[in-house]
């Protein structure tokens, strides 16, 4: 690696310091070496954070000469490899300012963020680091190039990309959702309970199964005989399990695909097409299998 931060001047959003680290390495190999890219731009040291009930920190000073990054010990690599990426976005973007004692430090929720509520400048501080940290491990150009294959979206494409890239299923699915060119959600399940969902907001509609309520009856997460890290196949199933419908309108299609984890876990990815799609008449008279492998097949 040849980056210094003399390539990243002048550049404060997360987008535009991706985008520099980018251009000054345009073969930036997947997974991404971000310790590497750490040393590269002044992180002289990482080490184990001893403090209770935090992720990641940060120590530096408002001139940034360096930083010394802090990484909860015994969590996954993968996990790891996100604080990494969060502390740095930290410590490159000028407006975030540490405490008082040149310190941040960055619980389990903040590595969660994704909308800071208005006025809040810490939150937003975390949504920043998130987001340069999902920017930086999965680079968009090299998704682009994942989805320009016309892969079908599904849990096993999602996967493939996590061990690929070397990041947690949770952030694929939530980088998967956000940049796949199909409209797709993930909702993520604990004990039977939604816990959040990541999608994109411009293109999938509000999904009105709320946080702390029970997976809707009807989903496929109830059918018999799903099994423990094992993707179960892609099903329609009713719309109105997990959006609004409009009474009188014709109804949207939203297909499921169940990922039971350990511990109680469960991804569902909801793949959605609107009723005013091109096929939609011409899928009328075909059964809900038969119209899921059509829209499979534009894919191949």
């Amino acid at each position: 690696m040849q980056i210094t931060r003399m390539d990243l001047a002048d550049k404060g959003s997360p987008e535009g310091i991706v985008m520099a680290i980018l251009k000054a390495e345009p073969n930036l190999p997947i997974p991404v070496p971000i310790e590497e890219l750490c040393r590269r731009l002044d992180i002289i040291e990482i080490q184990a954070l001893t403090t209770a009930g935090f992720e990641g920190g940060l120590l530096t000073d408002r001139e940034r000469s360096n930083g010394i990054i802090l990484v909860k010990n015994g969590v996954s690599p993968q996990r790891r490899r996100f604080t990494l990426g969060h502390e740095l976005g930290h410590f490159l973007m000028p407006s975030h300012l540490p405490d008082s004692e040149g310190r941040f430090l960055c619980s389990e929720m903040d590595m969660l963020l994704l909308n800071p509520k208005e006025g809040d400048r810490r939150a937003k501080m975390e949504v920043e680091a998130n987001r340069f940290s999902s920017l930086i491990l999965m680079p968009p150009p090299a998704l682009r190039g994942e989805f320009g294959r016309k892969s079908v979206p599904s849990l096993e494409h999602m996967l493939a990309l996590s061990k690929k890239f070397d990041v947690s299923k949770d952030a694929m699915a939530r980088t998967y959702a956000e940049h796949h060119p199909e409209p797709i959600a993930f909702v993520v399940v604990r004990d039977g309970k939604v816990l959040r969902n990541y999608r994109n907001k411009i293109r999938f509609p509000y999904i009105t199964a709320l946080r702390g309520k029970a997976v809707p009856e009807r989903s496929l997460f109830y059918r018999k005989g799903l099994q423990i890290g094992v993707p179960s196949d892609v099903d329609a199933r009713l719309p109105d399990n997990w959006i609004y419908v409009e009474r009188g309108r014709q109804a949207p299609r939203v297909s499921e695909q169940v990922y039971l984890q350990a511990n109680g876990f469960a991804l569902i990815m909801l793949w959605y097409e609107p009723a005013d799609d091109p096929d939609y008449d011409e899928d009328g008279e075909r059964t809900a299998k038969e119209r899921l492998k059509h829209r499979q097949s534009r894919f191949t």
